[in-house]
């Protein structure tokens, strides 16, 4: 026993840190490539061991004997014997399935197209189609997959190969007895099914070569200041890429927001050289992108198009929106836009804010595993608990770095995080006592005291330019008009909305009024101070997005306040959208909003105390 160290191991998989002990800071930094964060109150951190957790770790090449040890190094009781036998086994089963090439052989035509949702010419007899197959490394786990019911419609054995499909040859004679045989088209879907059953696959099937695409960096940028790309950028583009080999190519990488995960993009695009369709969240992320490209790449006007609702174009680099592809005309119908999948024989996809992905991308995706792709994100979380999606379809967690590591770098701003609870009117309390849990949620989001304390921090920071977000648009016009301030929605018109963002990036405007559009992609470098009036309930990965845009490194200390109504849901709400961010290392202060001097000790010598 070591009564200095910070963890606590417990036998139902939970570990507890204290934020006090000497060697906490250290022991997040080990714990966060394979446990995640459950509740991070004031003293003890709550941090559970899943599967999911243990397998993204492995994927990135944590081995479970690592894990393990850095139990045993920062834990303060002894590490209990089954959760290290539970850690071995459950990693362990990352590997013993794999997906390896299979024949091709010429089956009669299917009548219909999944994937362009188009009936297929009536004169195709027969096509060619290509199979794979899928390993196991024993008997035992080759008939728990045979026996699982969505899988068998999937999977043949391969002692039951239909003509004209041979044994595989190029396995070993155990591998032979343990082996199915599955379409290529039903790539994704396996691999989904299986992680359910708790079987991740490791997929080592070489993945295709698409269109080659000149391309270079460029050494400078068009203002002339040069063009480096930093070491941690190049380290997890390398991640992705791997040795160009089968199982290499396709994962995701997690950076914080403001680390330049446009540039792991455009450094992955560099490195690989082909045609590239890139997906993002609105049309100004695309109109970034699209300008990151012609600012550090070679690449010229007509090498890069826009595929949007504004614009549909295709090029050897296409940005398009998941808005546009999720987009049909009838709510029943077929999606006419996933056909730009095909359109050209694209050799990576890359899945801008990743966490975000539609659920009707992702059965486009489940088809498209033959092409190189990666996520981006700067957090895997999913309030639909669909991060299983991401790492079967798209890849698993390939690079990860914690965000305090690259502030200390000063890669990111530091940044402070401050709560001011807010009472509710008295006028108001019987309208919230007896509305539903929604109505709750939105009265005292919409708690009006909101704007008068929102104006007065505003008045303490007149050097700062500084984001108010919110969920709802009535408050939001409210306190645009109360700042005679520019306001950005979801109805703004594309060319107002980048021209209010340029006059920010500018100076011309100092206080921009923002709903969630803003959430995702959006790159204010200077923006220095985040003022959030209310959110979508309990998201963790909104709270970390919002945070992030202020984490673009600065001169000036960046500051993140939330407006609380206290004893009210949103209280509850705000606590759980706080977990992602404790998680790397940030605190949040807890300020009672009585009357303007409790804001205070805010802006104290202009600058809130540093942590310890």
């Amino acid at each position: 026993m070591q009564f200095d160290n910070p963890l606590i191991v417990q036998g139902d998989r939970t570990l507890l840190l204290d934020v006090h002990a000497p060697l906490a800071n250290e022991c997040r930094n080990e714990l966060i490539p394979f446990a995640e964060l459950e509740r991070s109150p004031e003293h003890l951190h709550t941090y559970r061991l899943t599967p999911l957790s243990l397998w993204n770790a492995t994927s990135a090449g944590l081995t479970p004997e690592d894990a393990v040890n850095v139990l045993e190094k920062y834990a303060r009781y002894d590490v209990p014997q089954n959760i290290s036998m539970w850690i071995k086994e459950t990693a362990g089963r990352f590997g013993k399935l794999r997906l390896v090439p299979g024949p091709k052989i010429t089956v009669p035509v299917k009548a219909y197209d999944v994937l362009n949702e188009e009936k297929k010419s009536a004169d195709i007899k027969t096509i060619e189609e290509q199979y794979l197959y899928l390993v196991a490394n024993s008997r035992q786990v080759f008939l728990e997959i045979k026996a699982n019911p969505q899988a068998k419609k999937l999977l043949e054995p391969c002692e039951y190969s239909p003509e004209g499909i041979e044994k595989p040859a190029e396995l070993t004679d155990d591998e032979k007895k343990y082996c199915f045989q599955l379409k290529l088209t039903d790539r994704g879907t396996i691999k989904q099914i299986l992680l359910n059953a708790l079987w991740p696959v490791k997929d080592e099937v070489q993945l295709e070569d698409g269109e080659p695409l000149e391309l270079s960096l460029n050494s400078t940028t068009k203002n002339g200041k040069p063009f480096e790309i930093r070491n941690y950028q190049k380290e997890a583009a390398n991640a992705l890429i791997g040795n160009r080999g089968p199982g290499t190519g396709f994962g995701t990488i997690v950076l914080p927001c403001g680390a330049g995960k446009t540039i792991v993009g455009i450094t992955i695009m560099d490195l690989l050289k082909t045609s590239t369709l890139i997906i993002t969240t609105n049309i100004s992320a695309v109109h970034q992108w699209i300008q990151e490209l012609k600012d550090k790449t070679n690449l010229k006007d007509d090498q890069i198009a826009e595929y949007t609702g504004e614009n549909k174009s295709l090029a050897p680099v296409t940005v398009a929106t998941y808005q546009i592809l999720t987009w049909r005309p009838e709510k029943d119908g077929p999606y006419p836009h996933f056909s730009i999948f095909t359109k050209r024989k694209w050799g990576l996809i890359i899945y801008d804010e990743v966490h975000m992905l539609p659920a009707p991308v992702f059965r486009v995706v489940a088809e498209v595993q033959a092409v190189r792709r990666v996520g981006l994100t700067a957090t895997l979380v999913r309030e639909d608990g669909c991060e299983g999606y991401v790492f079967s379809l798209v890849g698993p967690k390939r690079y990860d770095v914690p965000w305090k590591e690259l502030e200390k770098s000063r890669w990111i701003a530091s940044a402070e995080c401050a709560e001011i609870r807010l009472d509710l009117p008295e006028e108001k309390e019987i309208d919230y006592a007896v509305a539903s849990p929604r109505e709750k949620h939105k009265l005292s989001s919409e708690n009006p005291l909101k704007m008068e304390v929102t104006k007065q921090l505003i008045e303490r920071f007149p050097e700062d330019k500084i984001l108010v977000i919110g969920q709802y648009l009535a408050q939001l016009n409210e306190v645009a008009k109360l700042l005679k301030a520019p306001i950005i929605t979801g109805k703004t018109p594309n060319t107002e909305r980048d021209k209010i963002y340029k006059d920010f990036r500018d100076g011309k405007i100092h206080v921009l009024v923002v709903s969630k559009v803003a959430n995702f992609a959006i790159d204010l470098p200077d923006a220095s101070i985040a003022i959030q009036l209310s959110g979508t309930f309990g998201s963790r990965q909104e709270e970390a997005q919002r945070l992030g845009r202020i984490l673009r490194p600065k001169e000036r200390k960046s500051r993140f306040f939330t407006l609380i109504t206290r004893n009210t849901v949103e209280e509850d709400f705000g606590s759980n959208r706080q977990k992602f961010l404790a998680e790397q290392g940030y605190t949040y202060r807890i300020i009672r909003y009585t009357n303007e001097e409790d804001l205070n000790e805010l802006t104290e010598n202009n600058c809130l105390p540093d942590r310890k």
